[in-house]
Parts: C-alpha cells; sequence; structure tokens
C-alpha cells in the first residue's frame, strides 16, 4: 500500500526577489502620497494657527479701546533704567489672548535689580528651559513645516532662544512708512483695528517667516525688535539699512519667498519665507488666512502689506 505524501513546495530565490521588487515598487508609489497628506495636515495646523493670531488681535483690540499692538515696546523704570516688560512685542502682547498668562507675566513680573531681569525675555518664566521667557516654548508660534525649528529653538539659537514661524506686518504694527520704514527704538501701532484706510480685508497683518534665515537672521518669538538686532525680531515689511544689518533697503518690500533652501544661503532675512510647497500663507487684519503664490508681483506685495495707500489689490492677488 503506498501512502501518497503531498510535498510543501517553498518559494524559489526568484520568487522572493520578485516579491521583495513589487513591495519596493508598492512602497515607492505611497511614501509621496502620504508625505502629501503629512504636508497638508501640516500647512492645516499652520493655518489655524495664523488664524488663532488674528483671532489674537481682535480680542486684544476689544481689551484695549480698538488699540492693536505695537511692533516692539522700550518702557522705562522710575529714575531711569528698564522697566518690567521692557522690549515686548507684538507676539509677547497677544500672550493673554492666546492661552499663555503665565510666560506674560513672568516676563512682565521683573523688579530692579541686575542687568536684564527687567526686560521681558529674560522675565522669569518656571517650567522653562532657563527658567527665562526667550526659552518658553509657544507652540502657536511654530509652524510644523518649518525645518529651522529645532527642538523649539531657532535652528541658529539653539539653548538660547525659542523661534517662531510667524512675523506681524511693521506697517500695520510699527511706524509706518516715512517713507522708507526703518528701525528705531520703540513702536506702537499707527492705526487701531477700526481704522485702518485700506480696510481689514485688504492688509496683511501676518505672514509665515521661518525661524533661521541665514546664519545671521531669522525669528525668535520673543526679541524686542527695534534697532537691537533687528533681523532676528517677528517682524517684516522694514528695512534698517542704516545700521548695515540685514533686511537691507528695497529686498523689504519683495514678495515672500517659498521654499528657500539651503535656507542658510538661499534664504533672504529680508523677506517673509515658507517652507510649504506652492505658496506662503498669510493672516489679513480681519483675521482671514489665503496663499500668497510665486505668482504674486512686488507691486502687489506692496500694496497688500501697505494699510494706507488706497490702491486696489490687483489681479495676481
Amino acid at each position: 500500500m503506498y501512502i501518497l505524501q503531498r510535498i510543501k513546495r517553498a518559494f524559489t530565490l526568484i520568487e522572493l526577489l520578485v516579491v521583495i521588487a513589487i513591495i519596493a515598487v508598492l512602497i515607492g508609489l505611497l511614501l509621496p502620497a502620504v508625505q502629501k497628506v503629512r504636508e497638508a495636515a501640516a500647512r492645516m495646523k499652520c493655518s489655524a494657527q495664523l488664524k488663532q493670531l488674528g483671532t489674537a488681535v481682535h480680542n486684544f483690540a476689544s481689551t484695549y479701546d480698538s488699540t492693536l499692538p505695537g511692533l516692539t515696546l522700550r518702557k522705562s523704570a522710575p529714575g531711569g533704567g528698564q522697566g518690567p516688560g521692557d522690549g515686548i512685542n507684538v507676539l509677547g502682547s497677544l500672550l493673554p489672548f492666546l492661552e499663555q498668562d503665565a510666560v506674560y507675566k513672568g516676563g512682565n513680573s521683573g523688579t530692579a535689580g541686575p542687568p536684564n531681569t527687567l526686560a521681558f525675555w529674560d522675565g522669569p518664566t518656571p517650567g522653562t528651559a532657563s527658567g527665562s521667557v526667550r526659552t518658553a516654548p509657544i507652540k502657536v508660534f511654530q509652524c510644523p513645516s518649518d525645518p529651522t525649528i529645532v527642538g523649539g529653538y531657532s535652528a541658529v539659537q539653539v539653548g538660547g532662544w525659542m523661534g517662531s514661524s510667524y512675523a506681524g506686518n511693521y506697517l500695520v504694527f510699527g511706524g509706518g512708512r516715512a517713507p522708507v520704514p526703518t528701525v528705531g527704538t520703540s513702536y506702537t501701532a499707527s492705526y487701531n483695528v477700526g481704522n485702518l484706510p485700506d480696510g481689514t480685508s485688504n492688509t496683511v497683518g501676518f505672514a509665515e517667516k521661518m525661524a533661521a534665515c541665514t546664519p545671521s537672521g531669522g525669528v525668535l518669538w520673543s526679541h524686542p525688535n527695534g534697532d537691537w538686532g533687528s533681523q532676528w525680531g517677528p517682524a517684516f515689511g522694514y528695512s534698517n539699512a542704516q545700521t548695515g544689518t540685514a533686511p537691507t533697503a528695497g529686498n523689504w518690500q519683495l514678495p515672500p519667498m517659498i521654499q528657500p533652501f539651503p535656507w542658510q544661503t538661499a534664504c533672504d532675512n529680508a523677506r517673509p519665507s515658507s517652507a510649504h510647497a506652492g505658496a506662503e500663507q498669510v493672516c489679513m487684519m480681519d483675521g482671514s488666512v489665503r496663499g500668497v503664490t510665486s505668482n504674486v508681483s512686488a507691486a502687489t506685495w506692496l500694496i497688500a502689506i501697505t494699510p494706507d495707500d488706497g490702491q486696489v489689490l490687483p489681479a495676481d492677488w
């Protein structure tokens, strides 16, 4: 009597290689799709954060009789020297309206003492890396697509200053044109939220600007702006050519840069910049967020960031 036995047949080497090749092709096809989905999610989060900044501005204005936060404020203490909260900028002023009361109070809690203890950026904030406001990570200020954010810090300020992926429009929150906007020491907004001549829907309030842009520039969210290393402040739309540092005269009014990589050499710190593909995201003064493509001309961009030129935005906007 014969017993039939089923012989188990294994895969041959060629068959295994074919299967591996098919899997590799499938992975190759899926990875770009996954990356696109991930970037789309990051873009949506970035857009939502810009929207939060726009809402915070309006809540600030509602609280302070329509006043807009200033680009940077220098405060004096009685008898001279720095006052509590000295050097607070537009982003710092919005902290109470972004659920960041502890950081805001820390920056404004200084008393007379050793140098810099009264400066907003060095105010005591428990739980931060060094106990200072400048090392406080504020997630709403950081775009998940920004490759120049390293552990919350600007890539060229790791361990020193936390970075921001957003900056405020000098022409709105700063001193306006005279005739070229240049740095100084302290700025309050030239208009309030209710009397922007060109209207809130026609004026850019915030724009993306990468946290590191060249080895000697970028955006540090708590930096005081003004004439103290203004290439680090959370601002765009101004020139400090008289100080010999970037941003330079002329470049400040050029359109945003989209994916200026490598950022160490390709990024121009005088201009807004975005790591997103295809468009720079901006928040208008009415709180709406929109994308600005590379097709926008310099003339159109200047009209969009200028709150009082009386011009209608062209078709390429």
